[in-house]
């Protein structure tokens, strides 16, 4: 195995936003939906651009939706963001040891740099690609291709990490290896029947399957 290049999602993978996630659709389904949403179908629209989700919920109104969804998600962003445990010390472990790293995410990229700056973790990639950033969003590979060319990277050397369905699709997509995490809020068994190559316990696995 000769791995030099890794992406990462960002949500649900590096850091945890999944309890700001679910109160932000909460709080926009409220104003707009014609009926309440449980927990369990709000998880749903995780992971999917917010334009998708909502367009589910009321064609008409989608960037009144988007607009009242990234209000609160901002406004209530530190009160809720944190890193999965061993995740900074990983990234900077592999960044010293040489690995290019990457953000590969379905969020606008100003808000997906703010997580990772109040993580500490956004001096760590050298590329970011953002929902703004490409045509066609995950799975699709258009994102990992482009992060790909502006690292100058092959995915035949590179493995892609996320805790949704639709970045292991988009890693085989784009011919690269992928890994799951067992911490996904849609739970491990659904993450492993999209056949990622690896199933992170915990981010520090990585150490072992790259063998630094």
């Amino acid at each position: 195995m000769n791995i030099r290049t890794i992406l990462f999602d960002l949500d649900g993978t590096l850091i945890d936003t999944n309890e700001l996630i679910i109160a932000s659709f909460t709080h926009t389904l409220g104003k707009y939906a014609k009926q309440p949403y449980a927990r369990e179908e709000i998880l749903e629209f995780i992971g999917p651009p917010l334009k998708d989700s909502f367009m589910k919920i009321d064609p008409a109104k989608v960037e009144e939706m988007i607009a009242t969804y990234r209000k609160h998600n901002l406004e209530n962003h530190d009160s809720y963001v944190t890193a999965y445990p061993t995740v900074v010390e990983t990234l900077t472990h592999l960044h010293e040891a040489g690995y290019q790293l990457g953000i590969v995410t379905t969020k606008v990229k100003s808000t997906a740099m703010k997580g990772m700056k109040w993580t500490g973790m956004d001096h760590l990639f050298e590329t970011v690609i953002g929902l703004e950033d490409v045509t066609h969003a995950k799975p699709h590979p258009e994102p990992i291709l482009k992060a790909l060319q502006e690292l100058d990277a092959k995915a035949s050397e590179t493995l892609m990490v996320g805790d949704n369905y639709h970045d292991i699709e988009a890693g085989h997509n784009a011919g690269t290896l992928t890994a799951g995490v067992a911490w996904t809020i849609k739970g491990r068994e659904f993450l492993q029947s999209y056949n990622p190559d690896y199933m992170l316990e915990k981010m520090s696995d990585l150490r072992d399957i790259l063998g630094v």
